[in-house]
């Protein structure tokens, strides 16, 4: 599989509440806002424990990025009436995703850091 591919079942499997099979390596690494988390088995582990967070979402691909080892893609994750803008990217190894590191904006702005 190419790295389009390997990235599109990631999508899929999500949409599918099918994470046991997600195609991620044993050392999977995930970062995002809420922190780092380390191996496949972790991040396994946190998925089951939040279903409700985790599960039941539609992604609406806005743009996409591909090359040999790596994916970036732009989506809307929405579930019910909560959508999520994100930017990932998808770091390939052997067929499979060693790393994800997701932007997204999880909170409201300080009110010292809003524009004037």
């Amino acid at each position: 599989m190419n790295s389009k591919e390997i990235s599109k079942n990631w999508f899929n499997k999500w949409e599918n509440g099918d994470f046991y099979s997600l195609p991620i390596t044993e050392n999977f690494e995930h970062v995002s806002p809420f922190g780092i988390i380390k191996s496949k088995k972790d991040y396994i582990n946190l998925v089951e424990s939040n279903k409700d967070k985790f599960l039941n979402y539609q992604f609406n691909i806005l743009d996409e990025v591909y090359t040999e080892n790596k994916s970036c893609i732009r989506y809307t994750a929405i579930q019910n009436d909560f959508k999520l803008d994100v930017s990932e990217w998808h770091y390939i190894k052997n067929g499979l995703i060693e790393k994800v590191v997701a932007y997204y904006h999880i909170g409201e702005i300080k009110e010292d850091r809003k524009l004037k």
